[in-house]
């Protein structure tokens, strides 16, 4: 498929030259973006390899805008649209993904990128289209819409603030916002949080870190994998994972992670929740290109050493746990874990949370925690 017209054409990518055009993308958008983080290039290119198991359940098309004004072309934008037939299934609706969407400031080649993705997603029979989401919401997913004075934190999206307004202006709607919260470390919590670790205790829930080697890493990642699935199945835009795919992104995090912010809720040997912190290795990863090659990986162990907040990415129980003060208890160890002399943590981003999980948001505000970020995902009829 290609598109042209006198300064850009859009076409598929299906040659290898295309496909690293692809990837290059990001580069000429961020090209003066201080506070752009690089993604890792081969992680990107591994969403498109035969061997992801998004294969197994769905199918995709990448697209490149190229510029015809210089001599040779290079690479203006790209998008990738999808189809996750277990997102298909769950919401019972023939909803296509965008995603991958990347472009200079320039929308006459943003709505040609959307408007071929669109016809895609209109041709293999879809009714609906949603985005950004990168194959599932596992993935990189969310426009940012509000909070562009500061760098991405580890594993969340980021964007030049065109992009919402393009999305707008092509005729998306929004269909829902998160938010990431900003939570300042130098503040103790209130006394309701140790006293609902003490409740939780006495009710029979144990606590304790995450394992982080051996066959105790790889046991505890399954244990978290039912736990999560369990815990978000009922979560919008949300399509479980198979168990490989899930240890697969585990064993890539687990030099990563610190257990000291990593603490899990179990009752009668059953991990029933956990607070998933994770240092912000954006710091880091902002000094290595996105290449981990020898040099990238000196660097990014050189630049690890100036990591001083991190984010909290889930806090979760299973609900018959939560009037045992499992959630409350889990934030009051994970943050009395950050705060720890020995620790370099200043503050904590917790992201993202949907705009009406009330409870959730609740909680975190009861803690201390203020919204700073805002985020979006759109629809369009096809």
């Amino acid at each position: 498929m290609t598109k042209q017209s006198s300064a850009f054409k859009i076409q598929s990518v299906t040659t290898t030259a295309e496909r690293e055009m692809f990837l290059d993308v990001p580069a000429r958008v961020y090209a003066n973006d201080r506070n752009w983080v690089p993604r890792i290039r081969s992680e990107v290119a591994k969403q498109f390899a035969p061997t992801n198991p998004f294969f197994q359940y769905g199918k995709l098309q990448q697209f490149i805008a190229l510029s015809q004004q210089a001599k040779s072309s290079q690479p203006v934008g790209r998008i990738v649209a999808a189809i996750n037939h277990r997102l298909i299934e769950r919401e019972g609706k023939n909803i296509g993904l965008v995603g991958f969407f990347e472009c200079i400031s320039d929308f006459a080649i943003a709505q040609a990128l959307l408007k071929t993705a669109c016809e895609w997603l209109r041709e293999q029979g879809m009714t609906l289209a949603r985005g950004p989401i990168d194959l599932s919401t596992h993935n990189s997913c969310l426009f940012l819409v509000d909070g562009f004075d500061s760098p991405p934190i580890v594993m969340t999206s980021y964007n030049p603030p065109y992009y919402p307004q393009f999305m707008e202006q092509d005729g998306w709607y929004k269909a829902k916002d998160a938010y990431a919260y900003d939570f300042p470390l130098d503040k103790p919590l209130a006394a309701e949080f140790e006293k609902a670790y003490r409740i939780a205790c006495k009710s029979g829930i144990s606590f304790r870190p995450i394992n982080t080697k051996g066959k105790a890493f790889e046991q505890d990642c399954i244990s978290l994998y039912h736990l999560l699935n369990s815990t978000f199945a009922n979560n919008w835009s949300y399509t479980p994972r198979t168990e490989a795919e899930f240890l697969e992104e585990a064993k890539s995090l687990q030099s990563l992670v610190d257990p000291d912010v990593f603490p899990v809720a179990e009752y009668n040997g059953e991990m029933v929740g956990c607070f998933m912190g994770l240092p912000d290795y954006n710091i880091p990863l902002k000094h290595v290109g996105g290449k981990l090659n020898w040099l990238g990986i000196l660097k990014f162990l050189w630049y690890r050493r100036q990591i001083d907040q991190g984010r909290v990415i889930v806090i979760c129980s299973l609900p018959e746990y939560r009037r045992k003060m499992v959630p409350l208890a889990l934030i009051y160890l994970g943050m009395r874990g950050g705060t720890q002399k020995n620790k370099p943590y200043k503050r904590a981003e917790l992201s993202w949370v949907y705009e009406d999980n009330y409870p959730s948001r609740k909680l975190i505000e009861a803690a201390g925690g203020k919204i700073y970020k805002t985020y979006r995902i759109y629809e369009k009829v096809l």
